[in-house]
């Protein structure tokens, strides 16, 4: 008989995008310096089309993706909008519903207000 396996914490990935390589860096290492997210895997450049102001713009971006706690997301959010220089940056936030229990509970200690 095999013993129960131990429930993953919910998880979410999170998706912004900046302007430079620097900016990306920058506020990835701010974010999990923070404990707000485990880890942000940055992307890019990647160009982005889209309409602002009545225009359509395209602009070189990067990506990143940040690895949080379901219960740490608006903490996160919130820490975006004030540390992000965007005037409506992106900030979309998935559920992941499936993946290593041993890297969600990785997830889950590493953004833990208390850890560390």
């Amino acid at each position: 008989m095999t013993a129960p396996q131990e429930s993953a914490p919910p998880a979410v990935v999170v998706v912004t995008t900046v302007d430079t390589p620097d900016r990306a860096e920058s506020l990835a290492a701010a974010a999990v310096e923070a404990r707000l997210a485990a880890c942000v895997q940055i992307v890019g450049p990647v160009t982005s089309v889209y309409r602002w102001q009545g225009a359509v713009e395209d602009a070189r971006e990067w990506q990143l993706h940040l690895k949080t706690a379901e219960e740490r997301y608006p903490a996160l959010e919130e820490w975006l909008l004030r540390h992000h220089d965007y005037d409506t940056p992106e900030i979309l936030a998935t559920p992941v519903t499936g993946g290593s229990s041993a890297y969600l509970r990785w997830i889950a200690e590493e953004t833990a207000p208390d850890a560390g």
